[in-house]
């Protein structure tokens, strides 16, 4: 309970702060409709009920939630479940590209002095590059190679966010032993092989874990992110896009409280996972 305590505490600052900036941010619309002076509770009250506010309010971001989630069949174009796992399977995918591609490049890096000296600084490079500005170019030359549809660019554009940090990772956990450990290695005659997968590899875990965390929330800020600019009609980042083409706040703001709580979920997973495979490898007891 004390742990729960100071996380309900926030919670709660951050939602009275959040009405606070919706009475703020919607009474100019009220006052300059009104036909004479209005007291404070009619501001008030206007405010937190409006149909396109600047900034809705957390209840009703509450009720639009409520609405799509529940309400509405999973199956329809109009639930966020539905949006939600089209941009989870792009996620998944593209997490899965991604962390298959950071580790290859890692185990080179650590493995190859030409590798090392050439591919992290493309490596770092290409993460300055905006992401916006690659999706549709990828969308382009995916389809003048026969690639039709929207999952595979967003996999693909999801794995470009997500390998960096797994390949940082990757190289400070193989790098992680010290010359003592590598030392004992070879007195025990151990080949490069056997050294990677005994003392290597295992050290890495711990770093690979927390690299997953990053690079999960990455790949799925660039699946949707691969949404908005390239026309998707489905996924959250489409359902972002709709709702400023439509004008109406409260859309984009359920989808991203829907993209962030999906986040949470992500990175919890991979936290129980990186639990049980330490506890298994003797990290943790």
């Amino acid at each position: 309970m004390r742990n729960v305590f100071p996380i309900l505490t926030v919670v709660a600052a951050i939602v009275l702060l959040w009405y606070a900036g919706a009475v703020w941010m919607n009474s100019a619309w009220t006052l300059d409709r009104a036909d004479g002076p209005l007291s404070f509770g009619e501001v008030v009250r206007d405010t937190m009920s409006q149909d396109r506010p600047r900034l809705p309010a957390p209840h009703q971001i509450g009720a639009e939630l409520y609405d799509t989630v529940i309400d509405k069949a999973v199956t329809s174009k109009r639930s966020l479940v539905f949006h939600g796992w089209v941009t989870l399977r792009s996620t998944l995918t593209g997490f899965a590209l991604g962390t298959i591609m950071g580790i290859l490049m890692a185990v080179a890096v650590v493995y190859s002095r030409t590798a090392s000296m050439t591919l992290m600084p493309w490596a770092i490079i290409s993460q300055t590059i905006p992401i916006v500005a690659i999706a549709p170019m990828i969308i382009v030359l995916l389809a003048s190679i026969g690639v039709e549809g929207r999952a595979v660019p967003k996999a693909i554009i999801s794995a470009y966010l997500c390998y960096f940090p797994v390949l940082v990772g990757m190289v400070k956990g193989l790098r992680s032993p010290d010359a003592m450990q590598l030392d004992l290695m070879r007195t025990y005659n151990a080949s490069a092989s056997q050294a990677f997968w005994k003392l290597r590899l295992p050290s890495s875990v711990p770093y690979l874990f927390t690299s997953l965390k990053v690079g999960i929330a990455a790949a799925l800020v660039g699946t949707i992110v691969g949404e908005l600019p390239t026309g998707a009609i489905r996924g959250l980042g489409a359902r972002i896009l709709i709702g400023d083409q439509f004008g109406n706040p409260i859309m984009i703001w359920s989808a991203l409280i829907a993209a962030a709580v999906l986040a949470g979920v992500l990175v919890s997973l991979v936290a129980v996972m990186q639990g049980v495979a330490m506890k298994r490898m003797g990290f943790a007891r």
